[in-house]
C-alpha cells in the first residue's frame, strides 16, 4: 500500500488547532440551554447501541454540509436557526473533521472534544431509542 501524504490523526490534529473544542462537563451544562444544539453525527447503529444525548439532533456525517448549506436541497432548517452548534461523535475525531469543514463553508461550530466515550462517564444523560415494533 503506498504511503499517505497526510495521516488522518494529522488531520485531527490539525482541525483541532482552528476549532472550538468543549469540554464534556462543560456541554454537559449547556444541554438545556435553548440557544444550544447538540448535533450527533454518528451512524444511526451507534446511537441504538451506545445511546444518544437527550435532545440531540441526528445528522448523519454524510449528510452533514448538505444538511447544512441553504443552497442545497437537502438543507435542513434547523441550520438555519441563530443557535450555537455542539456537534459530537464517538470520540472526537470526525466532529473535529467535521467542524473544521463546516468553518470552512462559513459556518461557525464547536464540537465535543472526546465524544460521546465521556459523556455518561462524567454524569451526562443518555436516551435509548424506543425498540422498534415486529409490525414495523
Amino acid at each position: 500500500m503506498p504511503e499517505l501524504k497526510t495521516s488522518v490523526a494529522e488531520m485531527v490534529a490539525k482541525a483541532r488547532d482552528r476549532i472550538r473544542e468543549i469540554e464534556t462537563p462543560d456541554a454537559i451544562a449547556m444541554m438545556d440551554d435553548p440557544n444550544v444544539v447538540i448535533v450527533d453525527i454518528r451512524d444511526v447503529r451507534e446511537r441504538q447501541r451506545s445511546g444518544f444525548i437527550p435532545g440531540s439532533f441526528h445528522c448523519p456525517r454524510g449528510m452533514l454540509e448538505f444538511w447544512v448549506d441553504p443552497a442545497s436541497p437537502y438543507f435542513k432548517d434547523i441550520f438555519g436557526q441563530d443557535k450555537q452548534f455542539v456537534f459530537h461523535c464517538a470520540s472526537g475525531w470526525r466532529s473535529a473533521l467535521s467542524v473544521a469543514t463546516l468553518q470552512d463553508m462559513g459556518f461557525e461550530a464547536a464540537h465535543l472534544k472526546e465524544g460521546f466515550s465521556t459523556w455518561e462517564k462524567q454524569g451526562g444523560p443518555i436516551e435509548f431509542p424506543a425498540p422498534k415494533s415486529s409490525s414495523e
